[in-house]
């Protein structure tokens, strides 16, 4: 394993005067915050030792959240820039190690930091640590730094140290990973449980004793990777926090199962106004109301989503062609997108969603949170469905539903819709506060909800979850 351990080019090996060391140490932190710096907190720093990782690299940062390190080799902007409302308040001024590194793997998608390497890996750990970890995995088809902003600089502030993978595969041709369809999708979850296991055992090295508690959680795919860990691999947390986590059902409602409609009926909707496809819209789950999201949705998610998850599990359908053709029309090419009919198609397909599919059955204290106006992963065709899963495996103690009102699939839409829409950020982290009331103190949630939206206050940054709801809880 090749290791790079970076130290500040004017840190020096020999003792210094303590009251020079500090003034040198708060100097360098003002002058160039993302620098390595000489912290005492970083002197363990080489006892780091990622397990199984075929490449590491170590630094000492005078900052490890987004403000100190944004316009360095410690980020990447471009894979969080869009998830969150611009006046989003966030902490900053968090000293610690960062270790970025890859696992051993044959795909080459990622290409960050020159290395051209899957299964990347970022590991945060803080000088203040509170003697938790935060594991955490990519959205969408983004990079291990796209939770750098939601997730990694809260609980940095908060004493966790973080960790978050790029799932194993990652971009726009993430299918052409592995061998068989759905595997490229089956490796997100070893990836994680991979990176959980390798992060306790650097945490006890940096910090002398391994994490007290651990937490999963993560948004869309995220929230997907929170759900079946917890599923799957429950001994290696103590609970999780899904947002909005996609559904995969091998017998639906899966993404087959209603992005095809949207492909089909939207543009004939956007034109003319046509109720009957506009009637096939909210049948298929999209919810009424959210038509104001369409056209985003229709240029950014809906088409991209359905041709590239379809090659991942369906790579028949076009034959030879990769991920269709985009924005095709109903009838005007063969193998078009809007034409798809999951049911109708043969069962290895099923076959091979299944494999990746949930059951509910999760073993570890586990809040949802999903919003009504989700337009990418509807609420009637994904959480809704989810809970009854839950419920149906016995599982309903262990878990709670927070149903956000006018919260959509990303945050950074509210900017463009403030009078509409609600970001759900601060209610991920209102509810990650009750999972730890939970598990640590053993004071159980609030019940499952619908959330509404406050008429006054600071809706980007603020969310409490009311003890006692509005009324019964019941979406059927």
């Amino acid at each position: 394993m090749r290791t790079d351990v970076s130290t500040h080019p004017n840190a020096t090996r020999r003792v210094m005067r303590p009251l020079l060391a500090l003034a040198a140490v708060a100097l360098l932190a003002a002058l160039v915050p993302a620098a390595p710096s000489a912290a005492a907190g970083c002197q363990r720093m080489k006892r780091i030792d990622v397990p199984r990782a075929e490449v590491q690299e170590a630094a000492c940062l005078a900052d490890l959240t987004t403000a100190g390190t944004s316009g360095t080799k410690y980020t990447d902007v471009s894979d969080w820039i869009g998830l969150h409302a611009k006046t989003t308040r966030n902490p900053s001024g968090v000293p610690g190690i960062q270790v970025d590194g890859y696992f051993p793997d044959t795909s080459t998608f990622n290409t960050y930091r020159g290395w051209n390497h899957d299964s990347q890996f970022v590991l945060r750990l803080p000088d203040d640590w509170n003697g938790k970890l935060v594991v955490t995995g990519a959205p969408g088809i983004r990079r291990q730094y796209s939770n750098d902003f939601l997730i990694s600089d809260w609980v940095l502030a908060r004493g966790y140290a973080f960790a978050s993978t790029d799932k194993g595969n990652s971009g726009t041709r993430f299918y052409a990973d592995g061998k068989e369809p759905g595997d490229a999708v089956l490796e997100w979850h070893r990836r994680v449980a991979q990176l959980t296991r390798a992060a306790k055992t650097a945490v006890r090295q940096r910090y002398g004793r391994a994490p007290e508690r651990t937490y999963v959680t993560g948004i869309s795919n995220g929230g997907y990777l929170t759900r079946w860990q917890l599923e799957r691999f429950p001994k290696l947390y103590d609970g999780g926090v899904d947002w909005e986590g996609t559904l995969f059902r091998a017998k639906g409602p899966n993404l087959f199962t209603y992005l095809p409609t949207a492909l089909r009926e939207y543009p004939r909707y956007q034109a003319t106004g046509n109720e009957q496809s506009h009637d096939a819209m909210v049948a298929a789950g999209f919810e009424p109301g959210s038509e104001f999201i369409w056209p985003d949705h229709y240029v950014v998610y809906w088409d991209l989503t359905q041709r590239v998850y379809r090659e991942e599990f369906d790579p028949g359908y076009d034959g030879a062609a990769q991920a269709g053709t985009p924005f095709c029309q109903p009838g005007t090419v063969s193998a078009c997108d809007a034409d798809y009919d999951y049911a109708s198609r043969p069962k290895a397909v099923k076959d091979a969603v299944r494999k990746v599919s949930l059951t509910g059955d999760i073993r570890r204290p586990m809040l949802t949170l999903h919003g009504t106006l989700d337009a990418l992963l509807p609420i009637r065709t994904d959480s809704d469905v989810y809970r009854k899963m839950v419920r149906r495996q016995g599982r309903g103690s262990l878990h709670r539903y927070y149903v956000i009102a006018d919260g959509t699939h990303v945050d950074s839409l509210y900017d463009a819709y403030p009078t509409r829409l609600r970001p759900i950020l601060p209610c991920q982290r209102s509810a990650f506060e009750a999972l730890e009331a939970w598990v640590e103190d053993g004071r159980r949630p609030p019940r499952s909800q619908f959330v509404p939206r406050p008429a006054e206050g600071d809706v980007v940054n603020e969310c409490p979850l009311p003890r006692s709801g509005p009324g019964a809880f019941d979406r059927g």
